[in-house]
């Protein structure tokens, strides 16, 4: 995953005073020789044809950052001093005591330092910060509109490119012996892998791309979710228009429940009639998810094995209904689990959740009947508002 170094910098250089390629060297804190930058592309236009000088003032030793090798040739990322984050302007205990309680938490929103490349020996390497001291020296070249926004889309690519070899998905064209035979130990440790590996990925999309004005789209692109994307291109082209609904009986497919997950999570599947929840501690958005759960169970075909888009929506959508029960259960009642690990799980539960998308979109693709398909789309509708729930709940977390 992503090296992030900005706590190790002691101080550094950025040069793209040559057109087309970038060079620099950061010297890290307790490291004699200062990584030497080669890199192909441009920064974004505030920092295109310009030097960058940057001084940390209170640097740290970091873990693992002596490993960083001195040569990081290879690929330019978004690098600029423009980008803008959103920082709390109160104290942790402050800031805790604010979201218990449900309030507003101040914030301003600041100018950040954000250097990204790809090296060709260590991979994604990321300094974001908003505490340096920075100078810039005067253009040497000027940056249009056009190829700034060129080199942005390059620099897209490059992060999708970087995702691939993270995940590392199998291959969905080859044959696939789990969609008609029960899964054994080792297909399940290899799917346990690949889920844990996809949990990481999303993870660095999220904080890269969460504050963007176009977010979901570039998260989709960037994570490989082609299914997703289309979706959130057909939401956008519906408006503010709901998607049709109809009457829909509760099923019960509890032979679909299956764990994607590694750990134990027979008390986060509880049957929503046998007592298990008090009202009281119920929290209202695992309620909304486990209705959907329930609602798609009765929707999609009985039958479908293991590798089709019908068993990866409702085993998802399981997913994401058990982990926000044992999140956000109690929620009521004065419990407050550790902040920590509500992020934690919120971020699997957007990673199902947008899988889970993408395989309704390919239902509803497939679909002819009316009915059918338009009660497909409003199981997908209402999962776009049970994952915007959560990008505001980590919001007001973070």
């Amino acid at each position: 995953m992503a090296w992030r170094i900005e706590d190790a910098v002691a101080h550094g250089e950025i040069d793209n005073t040559v057109e087309g390629h970038t060079t620099g060297r950061i010297w890290l804190i307790d490291r004699d020789e200062p990584l030497i930058l080669s890199l192909d592309g441009d920064c974004w236009r505030d920092l295109a044809g310009t030097r960058l000088r940057f001084e940390n003032p209170t640097p740290r030793a970091v873990a693992d950052s002596d490993a960083l090798d001195v040569d990081q040739a290879g690929i330019i990322g978004d690098m600029t001093a423009s980008r803008k984050n959103k920082v709390p302007t109160v104290s942790e205990e402050e800031f805790h005591e604010l979201y218990q309680n449900h309030q507003d938490i101040p914030h301003e929103w600041r100018n950040t330092l954000y250097l990204e490349w790809f090296s060709e020996i260590n991979g994604r390497v990321v300094v974001e910060t908003s505490d340096y001291e920075l100078s810039i020296s005067p253009h040497e070249w000027e940056m249009d509109e056009d190829a700034e926004e060129a080199q942005k889309l390059a620099n897209l690519n490059s992060m999708r490119d970087f995702m691939a070899q993270v995940i590392r998905r199998r291959d969905s064209d080859g044959p696939d012996r789990e969609v008609c035979e029960e899964l054994d130990e080792f297909a399940w440790e290899e799917r346990l892998k690949e889920s844990d590996r996809l949990t990481d990925a999303y993870q660095e999309v999220l904080e890269k791309y969460m504050e963007d004005a176009d977010s979901e789209q570039k998260e989709a692109f960037v994570m490989g979710w082609d299914g997703l994307l289309d979706a959130l291109a057909e939401r956008d082209e519906a408006g503010e228009e709901d998607f049709p609904s109809g009457e829909l009986s509760y099923g019960a497919m509890e032979d679909m429940a299956l764990d994607f997950d590694e750990e134990d999570d027979d008390d986060d599947f509880r049957d929503p009639d046998d007592g298990s929840f008090d009202d009281e501690e119920d929290h209202p958005l695992q309620m909304k998810a486990q209705e959907l759960a329930m609602r798609a169970m009765d929707v999609i075909e009985r039958d479908a094995g293991p590798g089709t888009p019908s068993y990866q929506l409702i085993t998802n959508l399981l997913q994401v209904s058990g982990k926000l029960a044992g999140a956000l259960y109690g929620s009521g009642s004065g419990y407050q689990p550790e902040t920590g690990f509500v992020l934690a799980v919120l971020k699997r539960c957007l990673n199902w959740l947008n899988e889970a998308v993408g395989a309704c979109q390919k239902l509803t693709e497939l679909e002819r009947d009316p009915a059918q398909k338009a009660a497909l789309e409003h199981i997908r509708s209402s999962m776009f508002e049970i994952r915007d729930s959560i990008v505001e709940m980590r919001r007001q977390l973070k």
